[in-house]
């Protein structure tokens, strides 16, 4: 069986559903920052065949204390464990989705993070699978635990204290995912502090995305993050969002695009403003 990295789409899944390809795990991801029950209520309700459930704030993040961001990583004792008792190995094809790939590149993200790079977005996610009247199930998938040997990276994420080490050097191009009202510190409901990272540049993750809600091809991809100076070998990339969830969409159509090695902050701006010494910026900055 091919494998996939990056994104897979619709019609494959369907194919590799109908074949009974073996080893592969498909992921449920979906969920609402202002309905915490949305995700489980949506998989219950229906979700494709042979999909678990699993949970952003539970399994995909680890406790806030106020400091650490809205959606710190996740222990990853925990969340390995978590994935081998849904049937994850070492060898494992494993396929995210939620309901408009906004927040599954997390989870794309975390496996990559713990060494397992077989892993894919469903393209479109949810909403695609349902433009194709492809079926869709209430029943729930009984797996087999299996060993899951992970081997984490530590050259993939930055923190804040690495962030202000590099911050207004002509190095270091934080691309912040959010939308542009919330990265000029406008309309901010979620987080007490408006504003961006000195010297950021904004890139909504949205933007990513064709009008029918799947990723543009790799040649759009790589002319958009060109523009925004991210193929230059002289910089660190680091993409950013609210809380490191959405940030994620774009570290994947960077991928999509060839560049390779950008990094993520987790905690994004949700810790960035909770610490009243770092500096924000507000406006087109």
């Amino acid at each position: 069986m091919e494998t996939y990295q990056t994104l897979i789409q619709a019609e494959t899944l369907a194919s590799l559903l109908a074949s009974n390809s073996p080893d592969i795990v498909i992921l449920d991801c979906r969920y609402n920052l202002t309905n915490l029950n949305y995700g489980y209520q949506s998989y219950i309700q229906g979700h494709i065949s042979q999909a678990q459930f699993i949970s952003l704030e539970k399994d995909l993040a680890g406790l806030p204390n106020g400091k650490n961001g809205r959606h710190p990583l996740p222990d990853e004792g925990n969340l390995t464990k978590k994935l081998a008792k849904l049937g994850i190995g070492n060898h494992t094809q494993v396929i995210v989705y939620d309901d408009n790939t906004a927040m599954s590149p997390r989870l794309w993200w975390l496996l990559r993070h713990l060494g397992h790079y077989k892993v894919a977005v469903l393209d479109g996610g949810i909403s695609r699978w349902r433009k194709l009247d492809l079926p869709l199930t209430t029943q729930t998938h009984e797996v087999k635990p299996k060993q899951f040997v992970t081997k984490s990276r530590t050259d993939d994420y930055v923190t804040a204290t690495d962030i202000l080490q590099e911050l207004g050097k002509p190095a270091q191009l934080i691309i912040d995912a959010r939308s542009p009202d919330r990265f000029k510190g406008e309309n901010e409901t979620l987080d007490p502090v408006g504003g961006h990272i000195p010297g950021a540049i904004n890139h909504f993750f949205m933007d990513n995305l064709s009008q029918n809600g799947m990723f543009k091809n790799a040649a759009e991809l790589a002319e958009i993050f060109n523009k925004l100076g991210a193929f230059d070998p002289r910089k660190r990339i680091i993409s950013q969002c609210g809380s490191g969830v959405t940030a994620c969409n774009n570290l994947l159509a960077m991928e999509i695009a060839g560049i390779n090695g950008a990094l993520l902050y987790p905690g994004s701006w949700s810790e960035w403003c909770s610490e009243p010494s770092r500096p924000v910026s507000q406006g087109h900055f």
